[in-house]
C-alpha cells in the first residue's frame, strides 16, 4: 500500500506542478503579447512623430525622455536650400482648390523624395516654399555637393512631373531653389506646447532671398559664393551679376547651376 501511496502522492505533485507551469506558461504568453502591442503602438507613434520632427532626434526622446534640456540648439555649419514654385498665386487663380491641393502634394513629395535622396532633411513647408537642412543633423563634410545634386534632382524630377500634369491637362510647374551655408543654432525649437526641429540664424534668410533672385536671373537654381567654394570641380557654374536684396548691406553674388559633369 505503501508504494501505491508514494506513487499517487508523487502524481498529484505532477499533476499539481503542471498546474503551475502551465498557468505561468499562460501569464508568459499574456505578457508577451501584450510587450508586442505596447512595441507595435511606440513604433506607430515614432513614426507619426518623424513626420513632425527627425527619426534620429525621435529615437534619442524616446530613449532618455522628454525633459528640459534634451535636444538643446548646438552650434552648426548648416547648408539651407529653400525652394519656391514660380507663378504659385497666378496658378491658385486657375485651378479649383481640391486640384490645386493634388498638384501641390505631387510637388512636396517629388521634391521631398530628392531632398531625402541626398541626405537631406525636409525642415519645413511654407506655403508652395520648401525649407530643408543638410548637415544639420549629422556631420556631413559634403553637404554642399548633396544639396546641389538635390536640386538637381528636384529639376529632373519636376521635369517628369510636368509631363505627368501635361496628361491631364494641367499647367506645368516652375520651380525656383536658393541654397546657402553658413552657421546657426540647430534643434528643437518651440514653446512648450509644441516644438519641432529648426535651424536658426542668417543662413536661412540668405538661402531665401538667393531664391527670389531666380526670377531675376531667370534660372532654376542659384546658389551663393559662400557655398561655391564647398564644391566639387565637377558641378558647371554661370556666375550671375551681383545683386541688392532685402536685408543684406552688400550685393549679393549667386551662381547658377548647369549641369554636373560625371
Amino acid at each position: 500500500m505503501s508504494r501505491f501511496l508514494l506513487w499517487g502522492t508523487a502524481l498529484v505533485m505532477l499533476v499539481v506542478l503542471a498546474g503551475a507551469l502551465y498557468r505561468q506558461w499562460r501569464r508568459n504568453q499574456r505578457l508577451e503579447a501584450q510587450l508586442e502591442a505596447a512595441a507595435a503602438d511606440l513604433q506607430h507613434l515614432q513614426e507619426a512623430c518623424s513626420r513632425l520632427a527627425p527619426a534620429g532626434v525621435v529615437q534619442r526622446l524616446v530613449a532618455d525622455g522628454v525633459a528640459p534640456g534634451v535636444q538643446a540648439a548646438e552650434r552648426k555649419v548648416v547648408t539651407a536650400l529653400f525652394a519656391d514654385v514660380v507663378g504659385y498665386t497666378a496658378l491658385g487663380e486657375r485651378l479649383e482648390p481640391a486640384v490645386l491641393a493634388r498638384v501641390l502634394n505631387g510637388y512636396f513629395q517629388r521634391m521631398s523624395d530628392a531632398i531625402h535622396e541626398h541626405r537631406g532633411h525636409v525642415s519645413t513647408f511654407l506655403g508652395d516654399g520648401i525649407l530643408a537642412y543638410f548637415g544639420a543633423l549629422q556631420p556631413n563634410p559634403w553637404q554642399c555637393d548633396d544639396a546641389v545634386r538635390a536640386a538637381l534632382a528636384m529639376r529632373a524630377a519636376m521635369h517628369d512631373y510636368n509631363a505627368e500634369l501635361a496628361k491631364e491637362g494641367l499647367p506645368p510647374l516652375a520651380v525656383g531653389i536658393g541654397i546657402h551655408r553658413g552657421p546657426g543654432l540647430a534643434g528643437l525649437i518651440g514653446s512648450r506646447e509644441r516644438r519641432e526641429y529648426g535651424f536658426v540664424g542668417p543662413t536661412v534668410n540668405m538661402a531665401a532671398r538667393v531664391q527670389t533672385l531666380t526670377r531675376t536671373h531667370e534660372v532654376d537654381i542659384l546658389v551663393t559664393d559662400a557655398l561655391r567654394t564647398g564644391l566639387d570641380s565637377r558641378f558647371v557654374l554661370t556666375p550671375m551679376p551681383p545683386e541688392m536684396v532685402k536685408g543684406i548691406a552688400e550685393p549679393v553674388v549667386t551662381y547658377a547651376v548647369r549641369e554636373a559633369r560625371g
